[in-house]
């Protein structure tokens, strides 16, 4: 629990095991990396990711794109 006296925690990144329709923290963190972009995804807001290649994807957008240039693997 933190009180009005505890300094604000710095963000740090999730390690995460992505499973079919679910994912495993294996590491505490409040976000993880889009594959894609780059950009940090609140681990709260995490909708996109592929099981196959272990990555976390920002939006459906990223997600089709990291498909599309793989040539189309899960």
């Amino acid at each position: 629990m933190m009180n009005r006296f505890d300094p604000p925690r710095a963000p740090n990144e999730a390690r995460v095991r992505y499973l079919d329709a679910d994912y495993q923290i294996l590491s505490p963190g409040t976000f993880v990396r889009c594959a894609v972009t780059g950009q940090a995804i609140p681990v709260d807001e995490l909708k996109y990711w592929s099981v196959a290649r272990q990555e976390a994807y920002v939006d459906a957008a990223a997600a089709m794109a990291r498909y599309e240039e793989s040539g189309r693997e899960a």
